[in-house]
């Protein structure tokens, strides 16, 4: 989402959507409420890198953000701790997750960006 809507508005949005309508999990019932642990990262603005300042990439700080065409995928820097990924394996994991070839974001046609976020959870 941009930076063009207030925020509220755009945490009602996307929380709905992520509950209802992520095609990777069955929606949310009423049940299953109480037993959510909400938590929301919100996005500085993408940063463009490039091929020697990829070596710059610090695994906890930063998320990565891919494009190529069509394809985009975006990991939150918390995926990488969480997931024990070090730079090179957090790259390939958002190009995958793009549906991408892993080491696609060596290509000059694949755009990385890069964010930080500031997280907040209940």
């Amino acid at each position: 989402m941009n930076a063009d809507r207030p925020l509220g508005e755009v945490i009602r949005r996307v929380a709905l959507s992520a509950a209802q309508s992520d095609p990777r999990f069955a929606p949310v019932t009423p049940e299953e409420l109480s037993q959510l642990r909400i938590e929301i990262s919100v996005l500085t603005e993408p940063v463009r890198v490039e091929g020697p300042d990829l070596c710059r990439l610090v695994i906890g700080r930063d998320g990565l953000l891919v494009r190529h065409g069509r394809a985009q995928a975006v990991l939150l820097p918390q995926v990488a701790t969480e997931q024990g990924l070090g730079p090179e394996a957090f790259l390939s994991a958002v190009c995958h997750k793009a549906g991408l070839a892993p080491g696609s974001w060596r290509e000059p046609a694949t755009h990385v960006f890069t964010f930080t976020a500031d997280v907040f959870a209940e």
